[in-house]
């Protein structure tokens, strides 16, 4: 390894968090104090709780279950929902930053926190009933009930409205019939919101609970991404779902896409933490790393990847600060959304691409965080909307025609 700083080597074995977050364009003067003292708060816990123990996590492929609570205890499920429902209350930028932190250790685990907060806490809150609000959302934000969203299945992915997943009115209950796939949280979660049609083709939402008859998560294995989040199906077999556990307030796929939405806007801050990290770790790397008698920091072909690196992220927190405040306003568009999910995403992997080639053969290893970011972001480029299908939201948003048909 040769002229690797072995002080720093050892704090990264033992697990100690170095991160220093990058801000050239002061950015963190646009947020309030409030904004900067929970972010901060979330900052150490991650470096505290998750740090030492993310690399062993991804190793094995496991999701470190007990975090659940930790979770739940520094508001990282629905923190943008109402208090009276025992949530945060609290505004999108700061659920933005809760997300870029959660990320910025590891995309699986904000995966986690964004599933819980985005897909099913606020369909709940959003479309549910006064009743299914004061059973299920309390519980959920503290993380005594987990829960995950089913929405896309084996043959329907980026085309929803094709599902195949059909519940039928049996006069006392529902009959629930399908399967979905690519579902976080599912092998481990207590209640799923499953979006099916009903016999009129109508897309509706459904709350199912772990227990009925019928219903099972199989877990999906041998994964090279997100390993550290548990990924799985939701099969129903003949599931008598209540009827009570019917969302009453919406109907089609606007119910699924406005969940999406929520969830784009913290993956577009999410990103950003992971693009962070890399960036973070290249420059701390680049000057304690010596080659030809210097540091790597001193030629230009890394000055070069560092400074390219700082810009997208400069940019990228600057498009993350204006859509918080559209979101915080009821203002943004899906299509704005959109553009921040698919730049920040793409930003984030090229700087995890540059930033291994600055580690150099270290880049590969456990020991830095850079080869786990990269595996994470593949699934990140693709789930909740796909690079091109964020490209064509906004085509049509700015040319006014259809590409999807």
């Amino acid at each position: 390894m040769g002229n690797i700083n072995f002080e720093e080597l050892k704090d990264i074995n033992q697990g100690k968090d170095r991160y220093v977050q990058p801000d050239f364009y002061n950015v963190d003067e646009l947020l309030s104090e409030e904004h900067i003292l929970i972010r901060n708060s979330v900052r150490d816990w991650v470096k505290r709780e998750l740090s030492p123990i993310i690399e062993e996590y991804a190793q094995k492929a496991e999701f470190p279950h007990h975090i659940i609570k930790g979770l739940g205890e520094i508001g990282a499920f629905g923190p943008q929902l109402p208090a009276e429902y025992g949530c945060g209350g609290m505004d999108y930028i700061t659920y933005g930053l809760i997300m870029q932190e959660l990320e910025r250790c590891d995309s699986g685990i904000r995966s986690t926190a964004s599933v819980q907060g985005s897909l099913v806490m606020y369909p709940i809150y959003k479309f549910g009933s006064e009743e299914q609000k004061r059973k299920y959302l309390p519980k959920l934000a503290k993380g005594e009930l987990m829960g995950c969203f089913g929405l896309t299945e084996p043959d329907h992915g980026s085309n929803p409205s094709g599902m195949l997943t059909n519940f039928k009115d049996m006069g006392d209950h529902y009959l629930l019939n399908g399967a979905k796939m690519w579902i976080s949280n599912s092998p481990f979660a207590d209640i799923a919101v499953v979006w099916a049609k009903n016999e009129e083709g109508k897309i509706r939402g459904l709350i199912v609970e772990r227990g009925y008859e019928g219903f099972t998560t199989p877990e999906t294995h041998g994964k090279w991404s997100l390993r550290a989040s548990a990924t799985g199906e939701l099969v129903f077999d003949n599931v008598k779902v209540p009827k009570e556990n019917l969302l009453p307030d919406v109907e089609g796929l606007k119910g699924p896409l406005t969940c999406l939405n929520s969830a784009r806007y913290g993956i577009s801050w999410g990103a950003l933490g992971a693009a962070m990290d890399c960036y973070d770790s290249a420059l701390r790397y680049s000057k304690q790393r010596v080659q030809f008698g210097r540091p790597i920091a001193g030629f230009q072909l890394q000055q070069k990847k560092l400074a390219e690196m700082i810009t997208e992220i400069t940019k990228a927190q600057l498009l993350c600060w204006r859509l918080g405040n559209l979101m915080d306003s009821g203002k943004a568009t899906p299509a704005q959304i959109s553009m921040a999910k698919r730049n920040n995403v793409e930003i984030a992997l090229d700087v995890a691409r540059e930033a291994r080639q600055i580690h150099g053969g270290m880049g590969i290893t456990g020991e830095y965080p850079i080869m786990r970011h990269m595996m994470n972001l593949e699934s990140v480029v693709t789930y909740e909307g796909t690079h091109d299908v964020h490209l064509l939201i906004l085509g049509m948003e700015i040319t006014g025609e259809n590409a999807f048909v």
